[in-house]
């Protein structure tokens, strides 16, 4: 699937004219070559690029080679698009001995540049995921590196268009776009912060927050390489998907804001957005029917861990599945609602099947936190004798602001299962599989605020094949 977008005036706030076009489809042809220089052209087409959707080209290309890397550009007119480079996937079952891939998010164009996306394009992975927050929805009122379009929130669809045209024009995320292909899931911040389903931070009346979630997933679509199966229809947009590289690793790449139950003991005056409840505090947490995935999902994901037989399964979600104990003012055990903490059962339900599935050497990455995380996925984590059923890769983000040190590493002692977090960086993951291994690093930028910041690996862990839970390297 190859994604361009025509924007003459990127940053055209006019509702009628989206970045200065307007009027009827206008036809975009594309070629596709076997080398780098575009003298090899192998196919060429033309697509439409749609005014209903900012005029942007979402074209599906059938016909090509198996695992190999190709290039390609758009004409319009006059215009020629950059060349980018997008690799075919091997074909599903056949042997594959080695696929390299990075992992990022939270991205926050105003607190500071994305350094950590052009290190990553220096890698060329044969893929990255964009693993939510994509973009942020508001402006932050402190200290900022640079401004956000408008300096307003986003809650309309010719603001979100603005706000994703402005971080499109991002010169390193433009590179990493065209160095490699995309798997992209949202969090919150593609909405609204710590939303849930048709549930809004600001406590929002239903209908109206979808009025404002069909906007976002409008512009989602339009400014991502997603395939038509992603189209939205107001406010529903399915963009969980499956990904198979050969016979080496299949990728689950899951949603976990769009059908997940309404956030735990949620409502006035202040209960919009995450919050800290203990057990005895918020009974609901613990309901047994409680989803982090909706019934749907859960089923598609469950029936995908039965047939998988790839020697590695990648679960790719917007936040961690680990528990993670803290304690509140009182000194009470207390549980975070907004990420699969505030969602036990769901939890319970997913670490059994990948459990009774004996799914082959599962591993979990995410992001949201700000920081890096290397934990053993525990099918109990109450008790640290359980067996370890999976692995679990935390990325820090692009250029977020970190989550407080000092306050998570308090609470360290508690959750043993935690074999590594680190707040005070910035930047991304890189992940070499093969057969043998997964070999993670944690790349760290050495400053968010300077554009030319260099990277070093802050750490790096390896899981062994056959044996889950990640050892230093």
């Amino acid at each position: 699937m190859l994604w361009t977008r025509l924007a003459p005036e990127p940053l055209n706030y006019d509702p009628d004219a989206p970045a200065g076009m307007s009027g009827e489809a206008v036809p975009v042809d594309y070629e596709i070559a076997s080398d780098p220089a575009m003298r090899l052209v192998v196919t060429w087409g033309r697509a439409l690029a749609d005014p209903r959707y900012a005029y942007s080209v979402h074209a599906e290309i059938t016909g090509l080679q198996p695992g190999r890397p190709y290039w390609y550009r758009f004409i319009s007119g006059d215009a020629v698009s950059r060349t980018g480079r997008a690799i075919t996937l091997p074909a599903r079952g056949t042997p594959s001995e080695r696929v390299n891939f990075g992992f990022v998010s939270c991205s926050n164009y105003e607190h500071g540049y994305f350094s950590a996306y052009r290190h990553l394009a220096d890698e060329e992975p044969d893929v990255v995921l964009f693993l939510g927050d994509y973009i942020y929805e508001y402006p932050d009122g402190r200290e900022i590196v640079r401004r956000h379009s408008e300096g307003v929130e986003t809650a309309s669809l010719a603001a979100y268009r603005n706000r994703y045209a402005q971080y499109r024009l991002d010169t390193d995320l433009q590179r990493l776009h065209a160095v490699t292909t995309a798997l992209t899931t949202w969090d919150d911040h593609e909405v609204q912060n710590d939303y849930a389903d048709q549930w809004s931070q600001t406590l929002d009346d239903p209908e109206r927050f979808l009025t404002r979630r069909a906007a976002a997933y409008q512009a989602y679509y339009e400014h991502m390489p997603v395939r038509a199966l992603s189209r939205p229809t107001g406010p529903a947009m399915r963009i969980y998907d499956r990904f198979e590289f050969g016979d080496l690793v299949e990728i689950s790449l899951i949603d976990g804001r769009q059908y997940r139950s309404r956030g735990a003991c949620y409502g006035p005056p202040d209960k919009g957005r995450a919050h800290l409840e203990t057990n005895a505090s918020c009974p609901e947490r613990l309901d047994a029917i409680r989803s982090m995935l909706g019934a749907q999902q859960e089923s598609w994901l469950y029936d995908g861990f039965a047939r998988s037989s790839a020697r590695w399964n990648v679960l790719a979600g917007d936040v961690m599945i680990s528990q993670w104990k803290q304690q509140n003012a009182a000194g009470e055990t207390g549980f975070w609602t907004d990420d699969w903490n505030g969602y036990p059962a769901a939890r319970a339900r997913l670490l059994s099947r990948i459990r009774d599935t004996h799914l082959a050497n599962p591993v979990t990455i995410c992001g949201d936190l700000h920081s890096y995380w290397a934990n053993d996925v525990k099918l109990d984590f109450d008790d640290p004798s359980s067996p370890t059923v999976a692995t679990e890769f935390v990325g820090t983000s692009v250029s977020a602001r970190p989550a407080p040190y000092e306050a998570f590493t308090q609470f360290l002692p508690a959750n043993p299962h935690v074999r590594y977090f680190e707040s005070r960086q910035r930047g991304y993951v890189s992940v070499a599989l093969t057969r043998q291994a997964m070999t993670t690093r944690f790349r760290a930028v050495a400053n968010v605020t300077d554009p030319n910041a260099t990277v070093a690996t802050l750490r790096t862990f390896v899981v062994e094949d056959g044996r889950p839970g990640a050892m230093a390297a």
